[in-house]
């Protein structure tokens, strides 16, 4: 398993539009891949999970992906958060 830990920078949180970009990209991948906040674990490829999450501006998430292809995933989920998710 491979993680790390980013800061979400969307101005209005991973509300609908960057939850569905973000959980359409994840699910190209083999890997399980979780959003974890507060204590949670959230299924990332799972568009309402990540919704429900609440992840609001400034939030610290951390991304967990474990399987075949884990540090792909990881790579670009982080890629992903970093960039504002076209936002």
């Amino acid at each position: 398993m491979v993680s790390k830990t980013v800061t979400i920078k969307n101005e209005q949180g991973l509300h609908m539009r960057p939850a569905g970009i973000f959980a359409k990209e994840m699910a190209a991948f083999d890997s399980d891949i979780q959003i974890v906040f507060n204590g949670k674990k959230i299924n990332a490829k799972s568009v309402m999970n990540i919704i429900a999450g609440c992840i609001k501006c400034g939030s610290e998430i951390t991304l967990e992906c474990e399987g075949s292809d884990e540090q792909v995933a990881l790579d670009k989920a982080v890629e992903l958060i970093e960039s504002g998710l076209g936002e």
